[in-house]
């Protein structure tokens, strides 16, 4: 597991700036000033600022490389898809053949960050099958240092050429089409992949308010994520083992309400996290506006015992409480998983006309998020069918 295993390197940027890196490269910021390129700025000051003063162990800053990302879905492309919108992003790819140039560096994370190591090539590419774990993750903390390592970085001298560009990520198909007519004559593949972007992978309108969606709930923005647990204090599986790992404060209160047993079928209970979710992920956070400054997780029981199958019943008595009691908890959007699918043993031919008899009469936004286990028929997926 080496270099052989990327596919491929990352360069986020404003469309605006596609024509000029497919006919110059992607230039490093010292030649962009240098030559007066004009080009749109995707990132704040300060943080292009920040990797100036740090330098690579040939001397130059690293303002003298084009840098590429090994995972473009990092904290990076996070923040700036909260700075700017999502129709003026793009992912520029990289052939992996770059990683064979003899004068390229290799971070072991951040290049901005002096915990990063940035070694010579030889010593990256032997370094890499470790780097590669850290970036090949889905999320981050800045406490196990996994925020700075899946921001591990290609730095190339001062520009990375036209010939080596691959493909173009954008995270729509309207975009893709915005892209296209501006690049009539390029053959470079423009591909829409929402979940390069943190969007679901699909997502369906079936009233105002309700929406089906098949993607990562923890991405969502809802102000409310709903998790699955059972009453014994246990986060063993699925969405909950999750919940555990990536938030472990909320594991601790978990464990606390059912050691008080104010956890029970039929009454779920809402913890009002005061951490942003969106600070936690995105890079550079202190300077970040336009941020979810709440993120609010309802812990809703669908079985008392880990080991028992999910309870339908117990799981229709829990969604009529949601039902009675959203508005004055201060419920404002809402993520649901497919409650008691997968991992419970129920159906979702049984579970989804339930959520949706009960979901479909709240006056806020709420998203079902779909059983990830297996396929769900697109039959069983209709307005007829859950809506009756």
């Amino acid at each position: 597991m080496g270099a052989s295993s990327i596919k491929g390197l990352y360069y986020i940027t404003h469309i605006d700036n596609l024509p000029s890196i497919l006919r110059r490269g992607i230039l490093s910021h010292e030649r962009v000033e240098r030559e007066a390129v004009p080009y749109t700025p995707i990132y704040d000051k300060e943080i292009v600022a920040a990797r100036k003063d740090r330098l690579a162990p040939d001397g130059r800053s690293l303002w003298s490389f084009a840098n590429l990302y090994f995972n473009a879905r990092n904290p990076m492309l996070y923040r700036v898809k909260h700075e700017k919108s999502l129709d003026d992003i793009a992912v520029v790819c990289v052939k992996p053949t770059i990683l064979q140039r003899p004068d390229i560096f290799i971070t072991t994370g951040n290049a901005r960050a002096s915990q990063s190591a940035i070694l010579p090539q030889e010593a990256g590419i032997k370094a890499l099958p470790e780097i590669k774990r850290g970036f090949e993750i889905v999320w981050w903390k800045t406490e196990d240092g996994s925020k700075r390592k899946i921001m591990a970085e290609c730095l190339v001298p001062d520009l990375v050429p036209p010939e080596y560009i691959q493909a173009i990520y954008v995270a729509s198909h309207d975009v893709r089409k915005k892209v296209r007519a501006m690049l009539r004559s390029s053959r470079i593949p423009v591909i829409p992949e929402p979940n390069m972007f943190f969007l679901p992978l699909w997502r369906s309108k079936l009233t105002q308010n309700l929406f089906l969606v098949e993607g990562d709930m923890f991405f969502s923005s809802m102000q409310t994520f709903t998790i699955s647990v059972n009453c014994v204090g246990v986060m063993g599986k699925g969405l909950a083992s999750r919940t555990k790992y990536q938030f472990p404060d909320v594991y601790v209160a978990y464990q606390d309400v059912c050691r008080e047993r104010k956890l029970k079928m039929g009454k779920p209970y809402l913890i009002k996290r005061e951490i942003s979710l969106d600070y936690e992920l995105a890079d550079e956070p202190s300077s970040l506006s336009n941020a979810d400054l709440e993120k609010w997780f309802l812990l809703f029981p669908t079985k008392n015992h880990w080991r028992e199958k999910s309870d339908i019943t117990g799981i229709e008595q829990g969604l009529q409480w949601i039902q009675d009691n959203y508005e004055k908890q201060g419920i404002k959007s809402l993520a649901v998983p497919a409650l008691g699918c997968g991992l419970g043993q129920l159906e979702w031919r049984d579970v989804g006309p339930l959520l949706c008899k009960y979901l479909s009469t709240l006056d806020i936004q709420v998203a079902i998020y779909l059983p990830r286990e297996k396929k769900t028929p697109r039959e069983l997926l209709s307005k007829d069918f859950l809506l009756g």
